[in-house]
């Protein structure tokens, strides 16, 4: 019995030693995790700064504001002018009488004035490049004194205009009565008169004699173009600003 004990005892031993001797010491030791991954920051972008995007964000903020505050101007005014028309409206259906002596006041625009004055160009050029082409016979004439007229009387006629719109002489019913127009007709074609005289002697070279003809053939016909001209505008309301104080 003590002999069988002994002898397991030996062959358990001889099975550790055997065992241990061909396991590896790295299949025992833990192997470290391996790092997480990670990625490297991004170089900062000079143009995306917090204070260069605060910049460009307190320009948008400035623009934004101003147009704000223009459209507010607008408004207040504009209800300014609906009470006091309503007030006005409230005592005429009373019974009042609104008076004789009402002030309407009407002014353009200036964008108003810049296509009125670009339109009648195109119109007052067209005839002036077909009487030039006639008297003097030549298409080069004509070419030039139709371009040194469409910078100079486009310009002119625009501050023309600005002028006139300072008076209220003429303008009734919210337009310009037909006297109006007959006498912004006719001051327009003095002064269009020199100029097309100035165009054809200076820049077209041709004689006075031809200059006579021209500016004689366009005092007639562009003076009754621009009045019918005036009469179509004077029925466009585009453009028109009103101001009515009523007397009650």
């Amino acid at each position: 019995m003590v002999a069988s004990v002994t002898f397991a005892v030996i062959v358990l031993a001889l099975c550790i030693s055997l065992s241990s001797s061909f396991i590896s010491p790295s299949l025992i030791t833990p192997r470290p995790l391996p790092a997480p991954l990670m990625s490297s920051p991004a170089p900062p972008n000079p143009s995306s700064t917090p204070s260069a995007e605060m910049e460009r964000i307190e320009k948008i903020m400035t623009i934004e504001l101003r147009k704000q505050q223009k459209i507010s101007s607008e408004l207040a005014a504009t209800n300014s002018k609906l009470k006091k028309l309503e007030a006005v409206k409230m005592a005429y259906l009373k019974g009042l009488s609104l008076g004789k002596d009402a002030n309407e006041k009407v002014s353009e625009t200036i964008g108003r004035s810049v296509v009125k004055s670009m339109c009648w160009r195109l119109i007052a050029g067209s005839v002036t490049f077909a009487t030039s082409l006639k008297f003097s016979g030549s298409m080069a004439v004509a070419l030039k004194v139709v371009g040194s007229d469409f910078f100079t009387k486009a310009a002119t006629m625009f501050i023309g205009e600005r002028v006139m719109n300072k008076s209220q002489a003429g303008r009734e019913g919210g337009g310009d009565a037909a006297g109006r127009s007959i006498g912004k007709a006719l001051l327009w074609r003095l002064f269009a008169i020199s100029n097309t005289i100035v165009a054809v002697v200076f820049v077209g070279k041709e004689g006075w004699a031809v200059a006579g003809k021209i500016a004689s053939f366009d005092a007639v016909v562009k003076t009754a173009m621009m009045f019918f001209y005036e009469r179509v505008w004077a029925k466009i309301d585009w453009g028109k600003e009103y101001d009515i104080d009523f007397l009650i």
